[in-house]
């Protein structure tokens, strides 16, 4: 069956960084776009960015723009996620996603990891 797994959450001082990892399996990860999804306290999931099956094209929400980076490795059928000048409003379980359609929509994807935890303390 399919399973995404993130890792590499963690504690961290505002202003610091992260990188989170997404690994795939029991799908062709080279066939599905894949995306970043955050949820905090009280609050709806939100995205967070998208990366093409190519990896050719990414978008961010503007709230990360200019401070997180999405990538891939289709030959370790992983994504990655780096988290740079990190805020407390950062805060929040972090999950990835899988979907055939190159979107914001957390509708849109097929396949969701169990999330991992990005704390920033302020």
């Amino acid at each position: 069956q399919v399973q995404l797994v993130e890792s590499g959450g963690g504690l961290v001082q505002a202003g610091g960084s992260l990188r989170l990892s997404c690994a795939a399996s029991g799908l062709t990860f080279s066939d599905y776009h894949m995306g970043w999804f955050r949820q905090a306290p009280g609050k709806e999931r939100e995205f967070v960015a998208v990366i093409s099956w190519s990896g050719a094209s990414t978008l961010y929400a503007d709230s990360v723009k200019g401070r997180f980076t999405i990538s891939r490795d289709n030959a370790k059928n992983t994504m990655y996620l780096q988290m740079l000048s990190l805020k407390a409003e950062d805060t929040a379980v972090y999950y990835c996603a899988a979907g055939r359609s190159f979107a914001s929509g957390r509708g849109l994807y097929d396949y969701w990891g169990q999330g991992t935890q990005v704390t920033v303390s302020s």
